[in-house]
């Protein structure tokens, strides 16, 4: 018989007439509210012993009551595929991305992913968040983005690093490489990102649905006809530093995507670096922080005389 954790709740005020789904997703924040749209469909969530649907208002005094089953073993092949690791305990794992390695699989690919490598490399202890047993990642970064990456390998720790992403107090720092000469020194870009209506693959500032997106920058070093950066994110929206530039007149140098279509260097991809993370570690309270060497490509680039 399959395994599983049950647990009752008495709506308050504060939640009345919120969505099931959404106020499952607020009392469990790292469950995804699709997740719970199919505990709700297949009867694993009711409301004083009655069913409900994703959609059905919750009111002040309802119990209701969830079982979350145990989490299953994800269908995800281990591969032997090398980690370069900047840090590692029983708790978390903190790797370096290579440029053109996907973080999750996904239809296209379903192999040859950092997933794939971390259950490998972890075998039996991972975590078990959204009903599967898999690498607890947090945040992503590109394809051909490198870099630091955080993997929580139990559901503690799972749940306490995405309250740190979430309350946006986990330091991450990026370099990268823009087309043209920066006017200012240093400073800080806000706007909405949200998906582009016009053209689903790329993201846009100020989009009617998009959420703050805020970007702290500064220039290292100018060249010629590029500028050097540092980039530190307050907030984490997908391709924020990509988006924030390209849109301030500065796109990151080989993003084909937000830049130009053409690029004279021969690089695969942005010129985007995601060199320092830290966070508070859930087990021993201790702040840490991991850096990640910049890729050879890259200190090619800075060194050759090019730019």
């Amino acid at each position: 018989m399959e395994k599983s954790v049950q647990q009752a709740f008495e709506v308050t005020e504060e939640y009345d007439g919120v969505r099931m789904d959404k106020f499952l997703a607020l009392l469990y924040p790292d469950l995804s509210r699709s997740y719970f749209q199919k505990l709700i469909k297949n009867g694993n969530v009711s409301v004083s012993d009655a069913d409900c649907k994703p959609s059905s208002p919750v009111r002040e005094g309802d119990l209701v009551t969830v079982r979350i089953p145990q989490a299953k073993q994800a269908d995800i092949a281990a591969e032997d595929i090398p980690l370069d690791i900047l840090y590692e305990d029983e708790d978390l794992l903190i790797v370096n991305k290579p440029k053109g390695m996907v973080v999750h699989p996904a239809p296209g690919h379903i192999s040859g992913t950092l997933v794939n490598a971390v259950m490998y490399h972890c075998r039996d202890s991972l975590s078990g968040i959204n009903g599967e047993i898999r690498p607890g990642i947090v945040h992503r970064i590109d394809k051909d983005t490198t870099g630091s990456l955080i993997v929580c390998k139990n559901d503690e720790t799972h749940m306490a690093v995405a309250q740190q992403i979430k309350a946006h107090s986990v330091t991450r720092r990026y370099r990268g490489i823009v087309i043209g000469r920066l006017k200012d020194d240093c400073g800080v870009i806000e706007t909405n990102i949200g998906r582009d209506v016009k053209d689903r693959k790329k993201m846009a500032n100020n989009a009617r649905n998009g959420k703050r997106a805020v970007t702290h920058y500064k220039v290292l070093e100018r060249f010629s006809q590029h500028t050097y950066m540092e980039f530190e994110l307050e907030t984490g929206r997908t391709h924020q530093i990509r988006v924030h530039m390209a849109g301030i007149g500065h796109p990151i140098l080989g993003d084909t995507l937000y830049g130009p279509s053409k690029c004279k260097f021969r690089l695969q991809g942005q010129c985007l670096h995601a060199m320092t993370i830290g966070l508070v570690h859930p087990g021993t309270g201790d702040y840490i922080e991991v850096s990640a060497p910049l890729p050879e490509y890259f200190t090619h680039l800075l060194e050759s005389g090019a730019l």
